[in-house]
């Protein structure tokens, strides 16, 4: 079935156009179904664009109440209470695995900036540094000479 998102069936409920609504039981939960003109369309997820589904029938209703659509069907033939059933989000979860990574790699940082300003270990100014990469990077190009002379 074709869906409708949420933008799109409130502009059409508060044009008076939804002519019906029904809610409709399945395993794991509800989805709504309007009939607006010729055409008959499910609800739709924000993100994933397929069929949303309420897991509460209760939530269902404060959601076409909020429309204004406070009068619909309910068929709850396909409709299992205890279907372990459950909405599954990869996308969700795959967003926390690296918001967890990002917040593990933000700790490492802050722990290892902190180490830093607590040593005691007297700092090297910036100059006297340069000097001593540069003679470093002077004894390995000496030693890439002699090696190529080989």
């Amino acid at each position: 079935m074709e869906t409708i998102d949420h933008l799109t069936l409130s502009h059409l409920a508060d044009a008076g156009s939804v002519q019906s609504a029904q809610a409709i039981g399945q395993a794991g939960g509800w989805s709504i179904v309007v009939r607006y003109g010729a055409y008959q369309r499910a609800l739709a997820a924000s993100r994933s664009k397929q069929v949303r589904v309420f897991k509460k029938l209760e939530t269902l209703v404060g959601y076409l109440a909020a429309l204004g659509i406070t009068q619909f069907e309910v068929d709850s033939t396909a409709f299992d209470p205890n279907s372990p059933q459950r909405t599954q989000r990869p996308d969700r979860s795959a967003a926390l695995h690296r918001a967890h990574q990002a917040a593990a790699y933000d700790q490492y940082v802050r722990s290892a900036v902190q180490a830093s300003l607590e040593d005691p270990t007297p700092g090297i100014p910036h100059e006297q540094a340069q000097a001593l990469f540069d003679a470093k990077r002077a004894e390995l190009r000496k030693r890439a000479g002699e090696g190529d002379a080989c």
